[in-house]
């Protein structure tokens, strides 16, 4: 039960069954480490992981490390579609993951998208995935993330996502939100 305990340090009492599964899920593997392999660099997540599968039409990722897989194994043009059926418009999409030309170039070459675009495709739905948890619904979810920000220096947060550093903001300002340190 210790690691338990630390989970719960870890990961917040908000979150005990889930402390409690990991721990377990842990034991299930017969791992021989001290602490279990959630506290170390193969994550165990949440429903994100299983949004991010779904709205890639892939299986679940179960770790960061199998996020890091499916973004270096680079992903189809054919999942940008996806994000205009998840609520995004064409020129959200434009300016944050892969201008529509470039799009339709990718398409008539039968190219995959580079990492760095398959990387701003995984960072929109995880931003998504995370707004759309503490929003409660995908509609409010998209409205704040299209709505301007003073905390942004006026900036909408999906503009935020081009950049790694820019999502790392937004994601913190949800789990500020979520957690009602910053009130929205």
């Amino acid at each position: 039960m210790v690691g338990v305990s630390c989970a719960k340090a870890i990961l917040g009492t908000r979150r005990r069954s889930a402390a409690k599964r990991l721990f377990f899920m842990d034991l299930q593997d017969n791992s021989t480490s001290i602490l279990p392999s959630f506290l170390w660099h193969n994550v165990y997540m949440n429903t994100a992981m299983v949004q991010i599968g779904d709205w890639l039409g892939l299986g679940a990722p179960v770790t960061e490390a199998a996020v890091l897989k499916i973004v270096e194994a680079r992903l189809a043009p054919s999942v940008v579609g996806r994000l205009s059926e998840l609520g995004l418009e064409r020129a959200e999409i434009d300016e944050v993951v892969i201008p529509s030309r470039t799009l339709q170039h990718r398409k008539a070459k039968r190219e995959k998208l580079t990492l760095e675009e398959s990387d701003r495709v995984l960072r929109v739905i995880r931003v998504l995935s995370a707004a759309e948890a503490t929003y409660g619904s995908r509609e409010r979810a998209l409205a704040w993330l299209r709505r301007p920000h003073a905390r942004l220096d006026g900036r909408a947060p999906l503009s935020l996502l081009k950049t790694d550093t820019g999502s790392r903001i937004v994601e913190e300002m949800l789990v500020q939100i979520d957690e009602g340190f910053f009130v929205e």
